[in-house]
């Protein structure tokens, strides 16, 4: 049987929405397994707001 509490929710902010100067964000809920990934998660997303797909990244 598997331990419990190895994964933790994870917010991804988009990296080039922050530098456009546009107001509001783009942010993602997402799980990882803290054990295993231990480096900080980077996703290609879809932004509705520049709506195209950028890069997102976990933050703290």
């Amino acid at each position: 049987m598997a331990k419990k509490g190895n994964r933790i929710q994870v917010i991804l902010e988009c990296t080039e929405h922050k530098n456009s100067g546009k107001p509001g964000t783009s942010r993602y809920i997402t799980t990882k397994n803290k054990k295993n990934t231990t480096e900080r998660l980077e996703f290609k997303k879809y932004n509705p707001i520049l709506k195209k797909v950028t890069v997102h990244k976990e933050i703290k």
